[in-house]
């Protein structure tokens, strides 16, 4: 409202001048919609066509579900305005290093999405394929995955491994994500609904039972225990990124490190705690080689602990003002 430039565009670019962190803004001045991504491009942001309209979305499976033609990706620092007049892109905020989001392509995008220039799927199946090759379980019977956003990464362990892939755990798609959950009494009751074991599967089998990440550990060890109830003889479990050591701070609500498992235990108690006979994470070099765009320019910080930005010193405070009203200098 303050600003001075004469555009939509040029008011919102003044305006982000003081933001640091991750965004992408979809926002309405009068007859101007402005869409920008922040300069490190730690979200995915795409534009596509729909008749004779232009439709954003985070991914790319958002403008297929709704018959739009994906034209491309609003690049990092990029704002671009649309009107009556038609579109207009300016890259007015300060450049700087690429740092996009690494679990997006773990975890948070969908399958049938293409970002950061690459298919998740793809991806996926590629994370999968240099976890087998550097937690091997060659004595395994079966691999499966914790359904969905495991199945891929679970294909790609079998592809390179040679162990049979199979459904051995039937999602209730009903239920959602149990690590976002806010209370430990929410999350454990959601485990126990979300997942059902196909005994014929399992019984007797050594298995290996492939994740794409472990945050509390809640889901994993309710899900351990429910293969050991369905007969496994052995349960290897392979994580198809690195260890979470950190919470994230651009965008994401991840919980505060206490509560991180893996930032708390060494592998041996992590091993014990789970009840499994191996565990296995992928490296961060190993993760960041299956990128489609090559292993540069990922944030991954919530694996290494390095934050290529400064970090709140009390996040909870920070947390706490932005409800209040107070302005936070991190988005």
């Amino acid at each position: 409202a303050r600003a001075s430039g004469e555009s939509p565009e040029a008011r919102v670019a003044e305006a982000l001048q003081g933001v640091e962190g991750a965004y992408c803004l979809l926002v309405v001045l009068d007859e101007t919609v402005v869409v920008a991504r922040d300069p490190h491009g730690w979200r995915p942001l795409v534009m596509g066509r729909l008749a004779d309209s232009l439709v954003f979305a985070s991914e790319t499976c958002a403008l297929d579900i709704v018959g739009a033609v994906v034209e491309r990706e609003i690049a990092p620092g990029e704002i671009v305005a649309v009107d009556r007049h038609g579109l207009r892109s300016i890259t007015a905020l300060p450049a700087a290093p690429l740092n996009r989001c690494v679990f997006e392509h773990v975890y948070f995008a969908r399958p049938d999405s293409k970002i950061f220039g690459g298919s998740v799927d793809r991806s996926r199946r590629a994370l999968g394929r240099q976890l087998a090759r550097e937690c091997p379980a060659p004595d395994a019977d079966v691999v499966f995955a914790v359904p969905d956003s495991s199945n891929s990464a679970a294909l790609g362990f079998a592809e390179a491994s040679g162990i049979p892939y199979e459904l051995a755990l039937i999602r209730n798609h009903y239920v959602g994500r149990t690590f976002i959950q806010p209370t430990q009494s929410g999350r454990d009751a959601k485990v126990k609904v979300k997942y059902n074991p196909v005994r014929e599967i399992i019984e007797g089998k050594r298995v290996v039972m492939v994740d794409d990440s472990i945050v509390r550990g809640t889901t994993t060890r309710g899900l351990v225990s429910l293969v050991r109830a369905a007969g496994a003889r052995e349960v290897h479990m392979r994580v198809s990124s690195a260890p979470i050591i950190s919470p994230c701070y651009y965008g994401i609500d991840t919980p505060r490190r206490e509560e991180l498992i893996a930032a708390q235990m060494s592998h041996e108690e992590l091993v014990r705690h789970l009840g499994v006979d191996t565990l296995g994470y992928l490296s961060i070099e190993g993760m960041l080689s299956a990128m489609p765009t090559g292993p540069d320019g990922y944030c991954h910080a919530c694996f290494s602990g390095r934050y290529p930005t400064a970090t709140p010193s009390e996040p909870e405070l920070l947390r706490a003002g932005s409800s209040a009203g107070v302005p936070v200098g991190i988005a």
